[in-house]
């Protein structure tokens, strides 16, 4: 009991490390605001290896307290409106689909990217904004293969879960 609490403390503090680590990369892809999504490998390892409600519960601590410390409120919207889409479709794709932990990642990173337009289109109240949504479609499909085919990489290494 006390090795998964401590686990899932480790996993919450990488995920907020890797947060930090991603906010100092300057924008320089030719989408504003596309990232690489480095936190989904921890969301990721923690579907894998602790299932999906702890999955969640990671995800939203990293959302919650990176919001708090490196964002605002409008950053927490959007990142809880993306970030609770990809944990629904890694979940479904994960347990009812022939997918790869990479083919999870991919799905989970486009839906990410939907949920952030979704709430801009209600925010900005605006309908121009779904032009934007092929960019980020794209953007998401190359992070999700990088951030899945890293989280497969680093879950085949770890040792097995007490």
């Amino acid at each position: 009991m006390k090795s998964k609490a401590a686990e899932y403390g480790l996993l919450a503090a990488l995920a907020m490390v890797l947060s930090y680590v991603e906010a100092q990369f300057p924008v320089f892809f030719a989408v504003p605001g596309m990232k690489l999504g480095l936190t989904n490998i921890v969301v990721l390892i923690s579907l894998y290896r602790q299932g999906t409600k702890s999955a969640f519960a990671i995800n939203l601590v990293r959302i919650v307290l990176t919001g708090f410390t490196f964002g605002n409120l409008f950053s927490m919207i959007y990142s809880l409106a993306g970030g609770c889409l990809s944990w629904v479709i890694m979940a479904a794709a994960k347990k009812w689909g022939p997918f790869s932990m990479t083919g999870v990642s991919v799905a989970g990173g486009v839906g990410h990217n939907i949920g952030q337009i979704l709430v801009a289109l209600f925010v900005l109240e605006t309908g121009k904004l779904i032009y934007y949504l092929p960019f980020l479609m794209i953007s998401g499909v190359a992070a999700g293969v990088v951030v899945g085919l890293i989280g497969s990489g680093i879950l085949r290494r770890l040792p097995p879960s007490a």
